[in-house]
């Protein structure tokens, strides 16, 4: 019988967080601290868990749904939901398009299960595969533009195999962004404006008719291809050998070092751009690490593993299903309907609204990953924690859209010079990483205020190195006040981001601070979080334990 526990391990979730050597294991045990589960300090704590959690799910509810003072403002934004009769806040374009396609994703996933198998077994050839698969699929995806997409890429092929290294990189993200542009300008290039006479085109562009939105994975995947290829044209035919001959290397040998020159084609091209399962929306793999699992099955791939992180993602969706038929605070934020609530209601509605973001990202990340997972292709998995349970702001960074955050490290951060120039290089990868999202300003100033946050943070491990002061009994009490500073800090950004924009966020904090008791309340919530901090690194202290090191 399976431990529900194990549910939450860390390896179901992602085999790269556990470490690969026992040595590794063993030092970490080692250096973690002892427990404090069982002292009169997490007593305490346990008290504000018991008494706090329920009243923040009551904030959000009372402030949001049919018992709200503003609900007849945004009620015509809700849609009649499945759970018990209630309505559902429906309201984000984003997920509910995710949401309404759910049947049909669940369909493919069967049906490319159960070809693969097929084709398996009348030899044809993985990559073979991927591509007859992707071809069908993508024509039921986006109809005619599909040659839009084919057209692109084959222009970015031909000018990588032409130009020399220094030069083709230049060219590759001097393209990228040209095409990220073009793309949102001429709003996926309309057959009708390019020659009149081929209109009727437009008119059959399949179930995603906005092709360009998805595309910004496919840049993603171009320049991974583009600059794989241009470190292979340096690489040895010793490097070469090792990657040929050897079943099993680790995660950071699959990404460096890259296939036989020769498999840098534009078959092997093409089957990585358009594999099914990752092809809308990631997670991203490089162009290596495809072709090395393409030809080899890593032992992290195990059908029970697979079974449970299957469950996970369903426990996932019921979670979110259950906050949108109780907390309408989609539909209240996109009305800014915040009149007449207290301090307490609109941070709750802010929280929560957060949630579903962390939700509507992580839901179809996961059912992708799970089907790259199903069919024996383990990517990375794009979020390791609770949004919940992060108190750093770089860490929250690195684990928020990890594979994301890993192909900026790898393509973008360290050819910039890495941490030499740390808060350089921030800055301009924060800044694509908002023109890659999408043209707005309010994005620009999500990735400028990011920077600005992980400042703070920077300079006060400086000042406060934990080698010289982390044996004081003061300075864990002393980094959860800075931890508390982070989460303001990261819930600000994200609402300015990706949810209400920054009059929104001006709004909601005047509606809270407007008034004296917005004070107290400011006060109280920060020593609430301040609890919370102290258990984020307990649970990290117990991973430790376990000999697990985390770096998110």
């Amino acid at each position: 019988m399976v431990n529900p526990l194990r549910l939450f391990a860390l390896d179901i979730l992602d085999a790269r967080l556990v470490p690969e050597s026992e040595e590794k294991i063993n030092q970490t045990k080692r250096k973690a601290p002892p427990s404090r589960w069982n002292t009169m300090e997490f007593y305490f704590y346990y008290v504000v868990f018991i008494v706090c959690v329920p009243l923040m799910f009551w904030g959000a509810m009372s402030g949001s749904n049919e018992n709200s003072p503003n609900y007849s403002k945004y009620e015509k934004d809700l849609e009649q939901g499945w759970i018990m009769d209630r309505k559902v806040d429906n309201s984000d374009a984003q997920y509910s398009g995710f949401r309404g396609r759910i049947p049909i994703l669940t369909g493919s996933i069967i049906l490319h299960f159960i070809l693969r198998r097929v084709a398996n077994a009348f030899k044809v050839s993985r990559l073979s595969f991927d591509l007859i698969f992707a071809a069908i699929f993508l024509t039921v995806l986006h109809g005619f533009s599909v040659l839009k997409i084919l057209a692109i890429y084959a222009i970015n092929y031909r000018f990588t195999k032409s130009l020399s290294k220094k030069s083709g990189m230049i060219a590759t993200w001097v393209f990228s962004i040209v095409i990220l542009f073009l793309n949102e300008k001429y709003d996926g290039y309309k057959y009708g404006s390019i020659v009149p006479a081929l209109a009727v085109l437009d008119g059959h562009c399949g179930l995603l008719p906005r092709w360009d939105v998805n595309f910004n994975f496919s840049i993603l995947r171009l320049i991974s291809y583009n600059y794989d290829y241009y470190v292979s044209l340096e690489s040895d035919t010793d490097i070469e050998k090792k990657q040929r001959d050897e079943k099993e290397i680790s995660e950071r040998d699959r990404i460096d070092i890259g296939p036989p020159k020769r498999e840098y084609n534009f078959l092997n091209y093409l089957a990585y751009l358009v594999y099914t399962p990752l092809y809308i929306a990631g997670p991203i793999l490089t162009f290596n690490d495809y072709m090395y699992q393409s030809r080899h099955e890593l032992p992290s791939v195990q059908v029970r593993k697979t079974v449970l992180y299957g469950i996970r993602m369903v426990i996932c969706i019921l979670v979110m299903e259950w906050i949108l038929h109780f907390m309408y605070v989609v539909a209240l934020s996109n009305a800014h309907a915040w009149d007449n609530l207290s301090p307490f209601q609109i941070s709750m509605v802010g929280f929560f609204n957060l949630k579903t973001i962390w939700l509507k990202l992580l839901i179809p990340w996961r059912l992708f990953r799970f089907w790259a997972l199903l069919d024996k292709i383990d990517a990375p998995e794009n979020m390791l924690r609770c949004m919940s349970n992060n108190y750093s702001a770089s860490a929250f960074w690195r684990a928020w859209h990890r594979s994301f955050n890993r192909w900026t490290t790898r393509y973008l951060y360290i050819p910039l010079g890495g941490s030499h120039h740390a808060i350089r290089n921030m800055l301009a990868v924060f800044t694509f990483v908002a023109f890659w999202h999408d043209i707005q300003l309010r994005l620009l100033a999500w990735g400028w205020l990011i920077t600005l946050f992980i400042v703070p943070e920077i300079l006060g491990k400086l000042l406060f190195p934990e080698k010289k002061y982390g044996s004081s009994p003061l300075y864990r009490h002393l980094c959860a006040l800075g931890a508390v500073a982070n989460i303001y800090m990261m819930m600000t950004a994200n609402l300015v981001g990706f949810a209400i924009g920054l009059d929104g966020v001006r709004d909601m904090l005047y509606d809270i601070f407007s008034s004296w008791s917005g004070i107290p309340y400011f006060i109280a919530v920060s020593g609430i979080l301040f609890v919370g901090v102290q258990v984020m690194f307990e649970v990290r202290a117990n991973e430790a334990r376990n000999g697990i090191s985390v770096r998110y």
